[in-house]
Order: C-alpha cells, then sequence, then structure tokens
C-alpha cells in the first residue's frame, strides 16, 4: 500500500513514517502544504495521513483542494486542536478519519489500516479468497489453513491484489503501490517478484490477462 505522511515536525514525521512502514506501508512523506496539495492532486495513494497545522498552506485548505478537484483517496487527520468544532470541520471538509495529538501509533496503525480496507470495500481485518486468507493485523497470509513464508514484498502484492480482487490490476499499479523510488521499478523485477509467489502459492491462485494485468483466479469474478 502506498501512503503519503504529511507532518511538519521532523520527529513525528520520522515516527510516523517508521510505524507505517513496519506496517507494511510504502511511505512518502513532506512537511509544508503546497507540496502535500501537489503530490496528492497528481499521485495516486491509497491513504494520506495530514496534519493540520502546516507552512505554506494550511491543512484543511489543502483538504478542501483536494475534494474539489475529485480526490477520492482516504485522508486521516491529524491535529493538535481540540476543539470539537473544528474537528467537524475537518470531516466535513471531507476527512475520513480524525485523531488528535499526542496519539499512540498503534492507534494511528489500526485507523489507517481500517481506511484502506474500507476504501476497498473490505470491512473486515482478515480477509478469505476462496482457500486464501490474509490477517491485515498479523501481516500473515495462508493457504487452506497452512501460512505462507512470504517476504514483505511478496505479503505486499499478495494483500493488494486481494484488496482488489474484483478487477484485473494493471503491472503499473502495482509498481507504483508496491515499490519505493529507491527500489527496481521495472516490469521485470515485478514479473519475478509474480513468479516467486507463485511458486509458494501453487497454480491456481494468481492469474493473468495478456496485456491487462494481474488477478486473483480463486476470486468470483
Amino acid at each position: 500500500m502506498r501512503a503519503l505522511a504529511v507532518e511538519d515536525d521532523p520527529r513525528i514525521l520520522r515516527d510516523l513514517s517508521a510505524a507505517l512502514a513496519s506496517a507494511g506501508f510504502r511511505v512518502e512523506t513532506c512537511r509544508d502544504g503546497e507540496e502535500a496539495w501537489f503530490l496528492g492532486d497528481t499521485e495516486d495513494y491509497d491513504l494520506i495521513v495530514l496534519d493540520l497545522g502546516l507552512p505554506r498552506m494550511d491543512g484543511l485548505a489543502v483538504l478542501k483542494r483536494w475534494r474539489a478537484g475529485g480526490r477520492e483517496m482516504p485522508v486521516l487527520v491529524l491535529t493538535a486542536r481540540g476543539a470539537w468544532t473544528e474537528r467537524v470541520e475537518g470531516i466535513d471538509a471531507g476527512a475520513d478519519d480524525y485523531l488528535p495529538k499526542p496519539f499512540h501509533m498503534e492507534e494511528l496503525v489500526a485507523r489507517a489500516r481500517s481506511l484502506v480496507r474500507r476504501a476497498a470495500g473490505r470491512g473486515a481485518a482478515t480477509q478469505q479468497v476462496g482457500a486464501l486468507a490474509i490477517d491485515a493485523n498479523r501481516m500473515t497470509a495462508s493457504l487452506r489453513g497452512v501460512p505462507l513464508a512470504l517476504s514483505p514484498l511478496e505479503y505486499r502484492l499478495l494483500a493488494y491484489l486481494v484488496l482488489h480482487r474484483d478487477r484485473v490490476v494493471a503491472p503499473t499499479e502495482l509498481l507504483e503501490h508496491l515499490y519505493g523510488d529507491d527500489d527496481a521499478r521495472e516490469a521485470n523485477a515485478l514479473e519475478a517478484l509474480v513468479a516467486r509467489l507463485r511458486r509458494k502459492l501453487g497454480a491456481g491462485v494468481i492469474g493473468t490477462r495478456r496485456g491487462f494485468g494481474y488477478f486473483l483466479e480463486s476470486a468470483d469474478r
């Protein structure tokens, strides 16, 4: 999952980025409102964590501009502002969830995972597709009840396909959502990753629609 963390406090941003990364997100960061607006307007994210007290453009203004421009990615708002009226204003502006500072990173991660699942139309933390099961809280997968030994990247690929199991997922989309800027983001790297995962899953789980992308064969299509 691809996440953008927007926070002007470098310590909080560092801790936030580390917590999301440990939860399986591929995290990008920025520290001011203008850059946040540009990234959210031009890039596709599974989640944005947005502080309201930002330099150059207030977080609430950033959020309003995203929503006015038709951007519908889940947004979790962070703020040190305590008044309930300001929380209502944030939600009315298009926030999907609201977390006041100070907060526990465990709660933030739980809310982040929930927002991503809900955005994909999947409410439960454990997703079952045929004989395949994914536990988002534990970041584990099993097939016919047998745990799978997956690398973090293999897990992220499988979890993404499970969340989007009702459609064929294009390779370009997977590259954007799985790989960081410092990683290999070439089609052959993705093909090698899919091949490794298929060897662990066996036949009849990940299918290919040539020229379009990948899908879960065990899903109802």
